[in-house]
């Protein structure tokens, strides 16, 4: 752990994220073991990634935004308020262009533009699309190292990290799956399942990346990573942790997601 402190943040946010990019594809090597997997397990743990990045998105993201505005003589609410909506609008933006399915769907229920890729590419795409908030929100974590805000600490990104690593494994498995039931081969199954974390690592490059060139964008740029997450949750992954009726189970998930995450952060932040 010493070593890995001692990094440039950016080579820190990139390793940080390899490791989240790991935990989807150990979810995703679920099906070299299962063809199925517990629906009822499955919703509860997207409850679980749900109440994470709710956490997060709060504890990890916004409130050091607030307390950076604090210390910088600008009205608190600014950065956060305008990052945050920022955020939420660039994944609503890309949702509706770029094609993808969401579990539990059938092939007519894609969104985005229309187009006839295969009902595999488009459930890949879904997972994609959570990932770039989770990988930015590291990347920035890190980033903000460089920085001189006395809210930013290696820990707190360290416990950011890890808490999108925990909530990565059910996603990796929400993908893999579904496809190993639809007949797709254990390797092509896994393949699919861990490629949607890859462009993790791309978000959290860039990042950390963007706040070390451009300090002053920082508290905006952890709303805005805040922003584009709560947005994932509300949009895709509560309602996916509902679809099969385990409504109990999922929302007891969240609770216990949320607090985990919360645990982490203000023990380690």
């Amino acid at each position: 752990m010493d070593w890995f402190a001692e990094q440039n943040p950016i080579f820190q946010a990139f390793l940080a994220t390899l490791f989240t990019w790991g935990v989807t594809a150990l979810g995703a090597a679920v099906v070299f073991f299962f063809k199925s997997f517990n629906r009822q397990a499955l919703d509860g743990m997207m409850g679980f990634a749900a109440g994470v990045m709710i956490a997060a998105s709060f504890w990890s993201l916004l409130n050091p935004a607030i307390e950076m505005a604090e210390q910088d003589k600008i009205a608190p609410w600014f950065p956060a308020a305008t990052g945050f909506l920022l955020g939420g609008f660039f994944i609503w933006g890309i949702d509706k262009l770029l094609p993808h399915l969401h579990v539990g769907f059938p092939r007519n229920k894609a969104e985005g533009i229309q187009t006839n890729w295969h009902r595999s590419i488009l459930l890949v795409t879904a997972i994609t699309l959570h990932n770039i908030p989770e990988g930015l929100a590291i990347g920035v974590a890190f980033g903000a190292l460089a920085s001189d805000a006395t809210t930013a600490s290696f820990a707190g990104a360290v416990a950011l990290a890890l808490g999108i690593g925990l909530q990565n494994f059910p996603e990796g498995i929400s993908v893999a799956v579904p496809l190993r039931r639809e007949g797709f081969s254990r390797w092509r199954s896994f393949k699919y399942g861990q490629f949607s974390g890859i462009v993790e690592p791309v978000a959290g490059v860039l990042g950390a990346a963007a706040v070390i060139l451009i300090e002053p964008i920082l508290p905006y740029a952890l709303s805005f990573a805040a922003g584009a997450m709560i947005f994932v949750v509300v949009e895709e992954l509560i309602p996916e942790s509902q679809l099969h009726g385990n409504t109990d189970l999922a929302t007891l998930g969240t609770l216990l997601g949320f607090t985990v995450m919360m645990i982490l952060d203000v023990a380690f932040g």
